[in-house]
């Protein structure tokens, strides 16, 4: 089954960097959506930046310019690497997948997420 393990989460101090990784695995598939999603404390889960097959890529406004998703797709491996880090991104961090796929639209498989704690 398709299986996806974040990891690279912890803790680091404002304007500091942290490199997410989300390791997919138990499927075949040569068009599809990748994405991250952060939860904070309290709020609701959002959108933090997708790629697709073709390598097109989207961010939520409130990132742009810090972070940066990527991919290495002989490894099956999503990146999320995060700069310039803010307290408000405190949160969950998941990634997940949309397959067969040639747009990014709803994603039917997550991870369990990984915690970053940014300290101001």
């Amino acid at each position: 089954q398709v299986q996806l393990v974040e990891s690279g989460g912890g803790s680091v101090q404002a304007g500091g960097s942290l490199r997410l990784s989300c390791a997919a695995s138990g499927y075949t598939a040569s068009s599809y959506c990748m994405g991250w999603f952060r939860r904070a404390p309290g709020k609701e889960r959002e959108g933090v930046a997708t790629i697709s097959s073709d390598g097109s890529t989207r961010y939520a406004d409130s990132v742009k310019g810090r972070f940066t998703i990527s991919q290495d797709k002989s490894k099956k491996t999503l990146y999320l690497q995060m700069n310039s880090l803010k307290s408000e991104d405190t949160a969950i961090y998941y990634c997940a997948a949309r397959l067969r796929a040639s747009e990014c639209g709803a994603f039917s498989y997550w991870g369990q997420g990984t915690q970053v704690n940014v300290s101001s």
